[in-house]
């Protein structure tokens, strides 16, 4: 991944903050992760393109082009599945079993 800058994690927050306002009981979390997926690749194919001339040349980019971001994906998915898996109770909000009352 390039270098992060200062406002790296506001940016990610906002298109997060996006998805969590379009989430509804018709709408539900993975229509909502699958539109963002899809628009996160598009966009992505979209910034590819720019560094080239011509089709051909993105075409003869194409498998170290796709290589690149799914080793970014891959990474980054990993860092916050393991940041979920470290603080699930409290990003899940879910009381400490010392905290659960018993009937």
């Amino acid at each position: 991944m390039q270098n992060i800058d200062d406002e790296f994690y506001e940016r990610a927050d906002q298109h997060i903050q996006l998805s969590n306002q379009q989430i509804t009981e018709a709408i539900g979390r993975g229509k909502v992760s699958a539109s963002m997926l899809y628009a996160t690749s598009r966009f992505n194919a979209w910034v590819s393109a720019t560094g080239w001339n011509t089709g051909e040349e993105l075409g003869n980019a194409k498998e170290e082009t796709i290589e690149y971001f799914l080793t970014e994906y891959r990474k980054m998915l990993e860092e916050n599945l393991d940041d979920y898996i470290e603080n699930f109770e409290e990003y899940m909000f879910i009381p400490p079993e010392s905290e659960i009352i018993n009937e």
